[in-house]
């Protein structure tokens, strides 16, 4: 293995650590104060946005990173509680879409602030580590880009 590539898989194996230390927090935060996964807390913040009416699964499953299968379960789970609709698409009645209820979008509001303060928590934590702190430093550089 050249020394690049020991950099590289050393830099992924870092930043898959903060991914992780992050994601775990937040997962956390979520379920204990609004009985929410990650990845449901991240489906609800897509398709609770105003632009974000009639979501086709597929799209769905490519923002989420999630394959169609498991997209499809996570969709059914927020289905069953009534946070989440499927519906027929507007502009081709073979393909399905999603979107938010009025109560989605609510638990979406209500959970943003736990989200937030567990990120913030988990960032800060993780800003101790020095192995951690320039990949926190890099996201909170990028964040202040956007």
């Amino acid at each position: 293995m050249s020394q690049d590539d020991a950099t590289r898989a050393g830099g992924w194996r870092t930043l898959a650590a903060l991914h992780t230390r992050i994601e775990d927090e937040i997962e956390r935060a979520l379920q204990r104060e609004h009985d929410l996964a990650v990845n449901e807390f991240c489906a609800l913040h897509h398709l609770s946005k105003p632009e974000a009416r009639n979501v086709r699964m597929q799209q769905l499953a490519d923002v989420l990173v999630l394959s169609q299968s498991a997209t499809t379960r996570l969709v059914a789970r927020l289905e069953e509680r009534g946070l989440v609709r499927r519906v027929l698409s507007p502009t081709d009645r073979r393909g399905i879409c999603a979107e938010a209820t009025d109560e989605g979008r609510a638990l979406m509001h209500d959970a943003t602030p736990t989200h937030n303060a567990a990120l913030a928590e988990a960032l800060a934590g993780a800003a101790d580590l020095p192995e951690l702190k320039p990949l926190v430093t890099a996201i909170e550089t990028i964040g202040a880009k956007a």
